[in-house]
Order: structure tokens, then sequence, then C-alpha cells
């Protein structure tokens, strides 16, 4: 059964001769333009950000029980501890908010692929197509995948023995690897879209 929050799946194959083609075609267009939005919206760019973010914040928690560790002062270690438990704390829920959009994500990739197969009308599919949408995801996730890169490769690059603690290392190599993946999520589903695209609708110009 599909998320109450998505559109249905196509009807079966058998129930095809019983049912209005007009009818079938408007509600596949209409559909298809509610998935295309669900899958590669605005909403769906923030939200990949957000989760980055708050992986951000709880990796930043790590990095500060990594340096207290550390520490030579007497009570580093237990701000250790409360810093490392407010990390989990916040890593924890933010890996089920991804996952939980992962498996969305899915679901309506699915979606899209059955709706875009079923009844084609080419007249409707030359403006499902999106490559401006495609290209907004390409283009603002290149700039998190480079700067995640340049800050992973720097930190450790620049580190030296006894002026670089191990705790400080790990913990911008940590935000950069964070900056790189979430560039290299949004880039994929970027190009992913696009394929579909290409090979769902064929040459059809897109809006």
């Amino acid at each position: 059964m599909p998320r109450r929050d998505l559109p249905p799946p196509p009807p079966p194959e058998d129930l095809r001769p019983w049912l209005d083609g007009a009818a079938v075609r408007a509600d596949r267009a209409r559909i298809l333009r509610q998935l295309g939005r669900l899958n590669l919206g605005l909403d769906r760019l923030l939200l990949l950000w957000a989760v980055a973010a708050v992986f951000a914040l709880g990796w930043s928690f790590v990095g500060m029980a990594l340096m207290s560790f550390e520490s030579p002062e007497a009570f580093s270690a237990v701000f250790g501890v409360v810093f490392a438990t407010l990390g989990v704390g916040v890593l924890v829920p933010a890996g089920f908010w991804f996952a939980r959009g992962a498996r969305r994500d899915r679901e309506v990739r699915r979606l899209l692929h059955a709706w875009a197969a079923w009844e084609r009308d080419p007249a409707a599919d030359a403006g499902l197509r999106a490559p401006g949408l495609s290209l907004a995801w390409l283009l603002a996730s290149f700039v998190p995948a480079a700067l995640g890169l340049c800050v992973a490769f720097a930190s450790a690059a620049s580190a030296r023995p006894g002026e670089s603690t191990y705790g400080e290392v790990a913990y911008f190599v940590g935000l950069g690897m964070v900056l790189w993946i979430t560039g290299l999520l949004g880039l994929a589903k970027a190009g992913a879209h696009y394929r579909w695209a290409v090979r769902a609708f064929g040459g059809a110009t897109g809006r």
C-alpha cells in the first residue's frame, strides 16, 4: 500500500478496458507533475540540507568530545562524556530521519516509473521532464560537495604533529565529509531523475 501522502499507483491492467481513457490520461499527467515536485521540489532540497545540518551538529558534539578526551585537564573527560552523549542523541534521530526520507524517495521513484509507463501521452509528456529542476539540484549540490572535499583534504593536509590534535582533525574532516556526502546525494538524485526522464519521455522538450 502506498503512503497516504503520496498518489495512488496506476490502475491494474485488467481494468484498462473499463476506464475512461481521457480521464486516466489527465490523472496521469496531474500525478506525474505532483510526483515530480515531490521528487525534485525545492522543499526536498531544503530538507536534505536540514538533515545535513543536523548531522553536522551531531558531529560537532562528537568532535568536541574527542578534543575533550585529549585534553590534559582534570574535568575534560567529564565534558567529553557529556558531548559524546549529546552527539549520539543528535546523530541517531538524524539517521532515522534520513532513512525515512530515503524510503519515501524510493516510493516516489517507484510511482514515477509506474505512471510514466502507463498509457503514454506524448502531448502531455512534453512538459514532464523538468530539466530545470534537475539543473537546479545539480548546481545547488555541486557547491557543498566541492566545499566538503576542500575542507576535508585541507584539514588533513594541514595537520602537523604537536600542533593539531587528532580530535581537531577528525572534527574538520568529519564536517567536510558531511558536506561532501550531502552534495553527492543531491548530484546523484539530479542525474538519476534526468536519465529517467530521458528514457521515459524520449526527446520531449521540458518546461
